[in-house]
């Protein structure tokens, strides 16, 4: 028998929080949530081939009754098809029965970047 004291084991290093990918359909609006993606799903970016759903594009639903703010990205800030593609965005959701009016938020913060996109996507495009 020894007097040491039994070897520390190393602390482990704080889990990295997963990025959201497509906002995950919650609360009282989930059902329409859910249509509206299944809707932006249709909506390929034009320089990737890949719905900007799964690229991780749409980052958030604000509602006000059943007016709808959806909250997105673009690749990148300089992008030259922004308005067409947030007036399809626009389009689709509008399609959705029960939505109003939808306002496209596009933002910059925070970044996008591939860590965004789905498991799918990643797998496409070999991040996986």
């Amino acid at each position: 028998m020894t007097d040491a004291a039994p070897a520390a084991t190393p602390a482990a290093a704080p889990a990295t929080p997963a990025l959201p990918t497509a906002p995950a359909p919650s609360g009282p609006n989930t059902e329409r949530e859910g249509k509206i993606l299944v809707e932006l799903k249709k909506i390929y970016d034009p320089e990737i081939p890949m719905n900007i759903v799964d690229l991780g594009l749409i980052y958030g639903f604000d509602w006000k009754g059943d007016d709808l703010v959806l909250h997105m990205t673009l690749t990148a800030p300089g992008c030259p098809v922004a308005g067409i593609l947030a007036e399809e965005v626009k389009s689709a959701a509008e399609k959705v029965a029960s939505v109003h009016q939808v306002t496209v938020d596009m933002i910059w913060e925070p970044a996008w970047t591939p860590d965004r996109m789905s498991e799918f996507a990643k797998r496409q495009f070999g991040y996986l």
